[in-house]
């Protein structure tokens, strides 16, 4: 890794960016059980920070370190102010270019970049003139599947300027489906010099170090997995570290860790709202538990509190 990056990024896992996902609760979480992965923000538009400084979006504590804020958008003078913006918070600026909603790459933001390498290349050399912090790019294999750039791209944004790139091994017509291909993701490693780190499909220690092995990759970046447990990306880093595998969070653990993230997210956004953004994230916590179907579609309508406690309790009951 580059000098600079190799001090900043110490672990070779990463949670990756997840918009309405990886908000300061999820973060907060993950960083009690590693406490060295970068963390990464939500995608946050620049077209939403020039017109809405501050905000939860952006908040963080001291621990939060090392931690890269990821901005959105096309207007390079846009950007260029969303990270002169952002550095005094964050170690790393990173640009989504990666991004495959419709509304986002409608917008010419996300994946759509991957269409304008030139665009693209001038997002990067305008958010480097916004900050002294390193910035990197999170992009696909292409946009389809005869438009597999990825190598000439990376090349590219490297060129540009960008220190650390993040992969996701499908393209932007896949969108989550089918499976990331991580033996893809070695070319890029091979053609460029900066650091590469592997997303896509990553659930465990095995699929973790599958990844690196198939990649060739410098790190993984943790996406969906971490939803529902929030010590996955720890022990990954454990694994590699020691070659020790950690167990997997008991049911009790996991009942526990999803109490502690729904009162977070209840603290930061008061009860009403905490409870219905937390419906996301039932399915992940649950997953593999006895009529866990049936119970999701219990939690994901009720409003109320005690009663998702109650509900909660009695699963334990039965498990």
């Amino acid at each position: 890794m580059q000098n600079r990056v190799n001090t900043l990024i110490q672990s070779r896992v990463s949670l990756a960016p997840m918009a309405g996902i990886t908000d300061y609760v999820l973060r907060s979480l993950v960083r009690k059980y590693s406490q060295n992965a970068l963390l990464t923000t939500e995608m946050i538009s620049s077209e939403f920070l020039a017109q809405v400084k501050g905000g939860d979006i952006i908040k963080r504590d001291d621990n939060h370190s090392p931690i890269s804020y990821q901005i959105s958008g096309h207007k390079p003078h846009l950007m260029r102010a969303a990270a002169e913006y952002l550095t005094p918070m964050a170690d790393m600026i990173d640009i989504n270019m990666g991004c495959p909603v419709n509304k986002v790459v409608k917008g010419q933001d996300g994946c759509s970049l991957m269409r304008n390498p030139a665009l693209a290349a001038d997002l990067v050399k305008a958010v480097k003139d916004g900050t002294n912090k390193p910035v990197s790019v999170k992009f696909r294999l292409g946009y389809t599947f005869d438009e597999l750039n990825f190598v000439e791209f990376g090349q590219q944004m490297q060129e540009a300027g960008a220190e650390f790139i993040t992969i996701h091994g499908r393209t932007r017509s896949q969108m989550y489906s089918g499976n990331a291909d991580w033996k893809m993701i070695r070319k890029l490693k091979d053609n460029i010099d900066i650091p590469v780190f592997a997303n896509g499909d990553i659930t465990s220690i095995d699929t973790a170090v599958q990844c690196l092995e198939e990649s060739g990759a410098d790190g993984v970046a943790v996406g969906r997995a971490s939803m529902g447990d929030p010590t996955l990306i720890g022990r990954i880093e454990h694994y590699i570290a020691t070659g020790e595998k950690l167990p997997a969070p008991s049911i009790e653990k996991k009942i526990e860790m999803l109490k502690t993230h729904l009162d977070g997210e209840i603290e930061l956004r008061g009860e009403k709202v905490g409870i219905k953004f937390f419906r996301k994230f039932y399915p992940y916590y649950i997953a593999g538990i006895k009529n866990a179907a049936k119970i999701r579609s219990v939690l994901v309508t009720e409003e109320d509190y005690g009663k998702i406690i109650s509900t909660l309790a009695a699963l334990l009951q039965v498990c």
